[in-house]
């Protein structure tokens, strides 16, 4: 429910009304990155990657997420894949110009033709050697595709 605020530098006295943010949540501060698990992908944003303030744009973190899930895909496929879903995505804490950030990948369903995949991101704060922090958790869904872009049958496992 959004709030009405009366500013003090507003000297009509207009009232100004202020949505409700989601705060952001320290609980997603984790001791280490998975253990027993390789990331499918490892990269540090650049200034080009945010805005003036040096936070990455969430386009950025989506398009990274996109790749890193169709690694374990392309593998189970044999080949071609292509995103048909985004099923969830979830922004849990902001990433920053020069974090070490993670995404690791599992698939979680496969169907006929299609392939479902976990994707969770960490960012090791470079700053601060010891910190990090899951980022973003989502699920995508991709679909086999032959030669001329079709669906194509996923290869027994």
């Amino acid at each position: 429910m959004p709030r009405l605020s009366q500013r003090s530098d507003n000297p009509a006295g207009l009232r100004f009304i202020r949505p409700e943010r989601p705060a952001m949540t320290t609980s997603s501060f984790v001791p280490e990155l998975p253990s027993g698990k390789n990331p499918a992908l490892r990269v540090v944003p650049m200034p080009a990657d945010a805005n003036v303030h040096g936070d990455v744009f969430g386009g950025w973190i989506m398009s990274q997420v996109d790749m890193a899930g169709s690694i374990p895909a392309v593998e189970r496929a044999q080949g071609r894949v292509a995103t048909v879903a985004v099923n969830s995505f979830l922004f849990k804490n902001p990433v920053f110009v020069g974090d070490l950030v993670s995404f690791y990948a599992d698939i979680v369903k496969t169907g006929r033709t299609s392939i479902t995949v976990s994707v969770e991101v960490y960012a090791q704060r470079m700053r601060h050697a010891n910190e990090i922090v899951k980022v973003t958790e989502a699920t995508l869904t991709y679909v086999a595709t032959d030669e001329s872009r079709q669906p194509r049958v996923l290869p027994a496992a």
